[in-house]
């Protein structure tokens, strides 16, 4: 079960990160919604409607699920940058998963990661290295500082596609 809930592992911070590994993971983030869009290519509705996992969100869900999720990333971070180490807001994203909004086409979620990238590399490749030191507090992680809810941003997009495309593997689709 732990490798079809972490097929790429959980997160583990680098400590001291280089600038070469942070215009990687920017680089990362541009890529997003088009590897995400390849991901779920051609997938039917039955298909878009099974869960990743037993007992684990539909993929649907899990692409609606990553537009909510970088949404408050993104403010989290934009609200660090100009706030003296701000407390983020949580959210119930079991609770969102199951609201209307996620019956909507996965295509509309795509493109709402494709404007938030768009802005937040914009915004990333801003800024100085001592920007990354900035803080907010999550209240489920507790004081994080920008560097790593970066690092956190893209590991968390990446283990959501790959949880769709173990799905499609072992499903043979």
């Amino acid at each position: 079960m732990e490798q079809l809930r972490y097929p790429i592992g959980r997160f583990e911070r680098i400590e001291q990160p280089t600038q070469a590994n942070r215009d990687k993971w920017v680089s990362d983030i541009a890529e997003t919604a088009d590897l995400l869009r390849m991901t779920v290519l051609n997938l039917n509705q039955e298909q878009r409607l099974t869960p990743y996992r037993p007992g684990g969100w539909t993929v649907q869900q899990v692409v609606h699920h990553m537009a909510d999720n970088d949404m408050n990333a993104f403010l989290r971070f934009k609200r660090a940058l100009t706030e003296d180490s701000p407390v983020a807001s949580s959210y119930r994203e079991d609770l969102w998963a199951e609201l209307s909004d996620y019956q909507v086409p996965i295509e509309v979620s795509i493109q709402l990661l494709e404007s938030i990238h768009i802005r937040f590399v914009a915004v990333l490749r801003s800024l100085d290295p001592a920007d990354y030191k900035k803080t907010f507090t999550s209240p489920v992680l507790g004081v994080l500082s920008l560097e790593t809810a970066l690092q956190r941003f893209v590991w968390h997009d990446r283990h959501h596609i790959a949880q769709i495309a173990s799905l499609k593997e072992r499903m043979g689709w």
